[in-house]
């Protein structure tokens, strides 16, 4: 990157099942003003640009950008609203920021789906109304046969699957602001409710509220504010299609091609090598899978054997997701991806407590729209 730009404030809320207590703008709150007092910034005078990541479906709410300045601090200030994960906004910050225009970006992003009643009925509406819609397959089936031409095509055990499950919900419990951390063991699975076959209850990562702030800066302002800030030194993403009937439904283009655009950016030949850990999308257990091998981290000849000899475990040579990915913290919808990231910015600043790993330098997030889109977003962090 010609401009470099970096992370120099993060806050986040306890994720939780049910938070009754709380309503959302109180919950975007809770984290703005943590994320600005770990950047040491006021936010009605220093920030030039907000980003909220919402959807207008998700959230209840018809144009809901108007309701997203006053608890982030940014009425009568530049905000806009992405109908997307919380990497794009990252993204969207990070090419504001280059063009030299803005010093101090805000990105904000969380989600209540305790209020939600009808989740099926809106994730319907994400598919074809002509092709798709008509045919009543809601996205945990889809994501069953998935699953199923997956791990038929690379010759995986449904059982490399529950092992993703038993480690990520394993490395939450290390994580104070998870939201579904659990000891879990195979005779577990062996009982666990059939969604959708092979996919089980528990191979699902369950929502939860919570809300997410990040605070970036031009390398200038990033200098002068931070003494360690994280570097985010390539991007990358990608939207495909999200029709059934033309997708490839084993190998995940749309994540290679993002992983693709962020490695060059950054000047990374062997992520593998290169990178410390990785914090990236586990919406359904299996998915943790396809996506190393999108991202060149894994072939399909090493993939199953990572998993099962414990290379990806927190203690090995190269973690996945050890803050206990969405699986393990909840899945937040559109903010999903900022709470992989918000996890990785705390490995780098060695601020991860229990799950800290040692002599990490560099990480690589990715972000996962869900079913039924192709949509995903690739950072490298350095530190």
């Amino acid at each position: 990157m010609n401009k470099r730009v970096a992370i120099i404030g993060i806050g986040a809320t306890q994720f939780r099942s049910l938070s009754s207590d709380l309503s959302y703008k109180e919950l975007m709150f809770e984290a703005a003003v943590k994320a600005y007092q770990d950047a040491g910034i006021d936010p009605r005078k220093d920030v030039d640009t907000f980003i909220s990541c919402s959807e207008d479906y998700i959230e209840g709410t018809s144009i809901f950008d108007e309701y997203v300045p006053d608890q982030i601090g940014a009425a009568l200030r530049p905000t806009h609203t992405i109908s997307g994960d919380g990497l794009h906004g990252i993204v969207a910050a990070c090419l504001q920021l280059m063009t030299g225009e803005f010093d101090i970006a805000v990105v904000e992003a969380h989600c209540k789906p305790s209020n939600i009643l009808t989740i099926d009925g809106v994730e319907a509406c994400a598919q074809d109304p002509v092709y798709t819609r008509p045919l009543g397959l809601n996205s945990y089936f889809i994501a069953g046969l998935e699953m199923n031409r997956f791990c038929f095509e690379y010759g995986i055990d449904f059982e490399t699957c529950a092992r993703v499950v038993i480690k990520n919900r394993k490395n939450a419990l290390g994580n104070p602001i998870a939201g579904r951390a659990a000891m879990l063991t195979f005779e577990d699975f062996r009982s666990a409710k059939m969604v959708a076959s092979p996919l089980t209850e528990l191979d699902i990562a369950q929502p939860v509220d919570g809300a997410i702030n990040i605070v970036l800066a031009s390398e200038s302002v990033a200098r002068a504010l931070r003494k360690t800030p994280i570097w985010i030194t390539g991007i990358g993403w990608c939207n495909s299609t999200p029709n059934l009937d033309s997708r490839n439904w084993v190998e995940l283009d749309y994540v290679k091609k993002a992983g693709s655009m962020a490695y060059k950016m950054a000047n990374i030949t062997d992520p593998k090598k290169y990178l410390s850990f990785a914090e990236i999308d586990d919406r359904f257990s299996y998915k943790e899978l396809q996506h190393l091998l999108a991202l060149s981290l894994f072939n399909n000849y090493e993939i199953e054997g990572a998993v099962t000899s414990g290379v990806t475990e927190i203690d090995g040579s190269f973690p996945v997701n050890p803050s206990g990915g969405a699986l393990g913290m909840g899945y937040l919808y559109e903010a999903t991806g900022l709470a992989r990231l918000y996890c990785a910015v705390e490995q780098l600043r060695n601020q991860a407590g229990k799950n800290q790993i040692k002599n990490v330098k560099s990480a690589v997030v990715q972000s996962w729209r869900g079913l039924p889109t192709t949509s995903s977003v690739v950072l490298i962090l350095e530190a």
